[in-house]
């Protein structure tokens, strides 16, 4: 897959335009979107996204359009993860609802921006030594042992990381909040607002996650450029994402589950990727190990589905379950008490 200069050039304005354009919209005019707007908003980056697909098909090929979709699939139901924190975060600073959607944009922006930084050191390691691919593949399956045993969605508290911690303690900071304004000035002085320090949250809590999200699409594809967009159009979408699904996440109870599978999968298939392109010399005496399978995308992009879709049923089917229960309860104690009146 070869890609040239303008065409990173364009990906990368074209996807910044569409975002200024978000951020200076939503700055002008703070609110809380609709579901009807969330949802058209969501439906076009979802299209969007698709169509991109599509468009990597005709130009390079559908190994490199599954690639994709498999990436952008993935990165989707890890940021539905997050969702879990950036609810936590704006519990744990009590953001306003009307500047809740202000706050998801610069930080989703920032975030972006870390990740793209983290995706080209990704891609210079992998070029330059083979065997990284070990380690995230015993990174991933770490990670998925941690979600499945629940270690990472127990917390129902938010707890700030040490740059956060950091930034508190340096900067002089006011309380109240300035409407969507990051800095103030009082009494000759600057201060940072609640608005800056949830911002700075939203966006470092992120790229903690892409610990996880960007050795897993690594897993599926080598291509940069396919990392890169798969990351953006995951995240373009995640703000009305957080406004639709808010109520669902509480009903989506085997979602850890489900990426803890997901992340096994793809660590395995790493794994299996690095016995391929072996050279550590303690390893087969340096030798590539050719008896291992190699998982094709198409086999990838079908257990990626599988896994969501089995994951998300098994999940309403669950609550639903629980609903029903917990209405048929009271209904069985009041038939008890009136039994046991009328035998009195």
């Amino acid at each position: 897959m070869n890609v040239p200069a303008w065409g990173w050039f364009l990906t990368i304005g074209l996807m910044t335009v569409v975002l200024v354009v978000d951020v200076f919209v939503i700055a002008r005019r703070p609110h809380i979107p609709s579901m009807g707007e969330a949802s058209r908003h969501l439906a076009f980056y979802v299209t969007a996204a698709i169509l991109f697909g599509l468009f990597v098909w005709w130009e390079w090929g559908g190994r490199s359009a599954g690639e994709f979709y498999a990436g952008w699939l993935t990165e989707y139901s890890l940021s539905v993860d997050n969702l879990f924190v950036f609810l936590l975060i704006m519990s744990s600073f009590r953001v306003p609802l009307r500047f809740q959607q202000s706050a998801l944009m610069i930080g989703i922006v920032i975030a972006i921006v870390l990740r793209g930084i983290f995706i080209a050191l990704g891609a210079v390691v992998i070029n330059a030594y083979a065997w990284v691919f070990y380690l995230f593949g015993a990174f991933l399956i770490y990670t998925a042992i941690k979600l499945a045993r629940g270690g990472e969605t127990d917390d129902d508290e938010y707890h700030e990381n040490r740059l956060l911690v950091w930034v508190e303690k340096t900067f002089p900071a006011t309380k109240e909040w300035h409407g969507v304004r990051l800095v103030i000035a009082r009494h000759g002085k600057r201060l940072i607002t609640p608005m800056m320090i949830v911002i700075l949250a939203l966006g470092t809590t992120d790229l903690l996650f892409a610990l996880d999200s960007i050795p897993a699409i690594y897993g599926l594809t080598k291509e940069p450029y396919l990392v890169l967009t798969a990351n953006i159009f995951a995240l373009m979408g995640l703000r009305q994402l957080y406004f639709l699904i808010g109520g669902l996440l509480k009903r989506l109870v085997y979602l850890s589950i489900g990426l803890a599978v997901l992340l096994g999968f793809i660590g395995v298939k790493l794994i299996f990727h690095a016995l391929h392109e072996n050279n550590l010399p303690f390893v087969n005496g340096g030798e590539p190990i050719h008896g291992v399978p190699d998982i094709p995308i198409t086999v990838s992009l079908g257990a990626i589905v599988l896994i969501l879709g089995v994951t998300t049923v098994a999940s309403l089917l669950k609550t639903r379950r629980d609903a029903r229960a917990a209405a048929a309860a009271p209904a069985a104690i009041d038939s008890s008490s009136g039994t046991r009146r009328g035998s009195s």
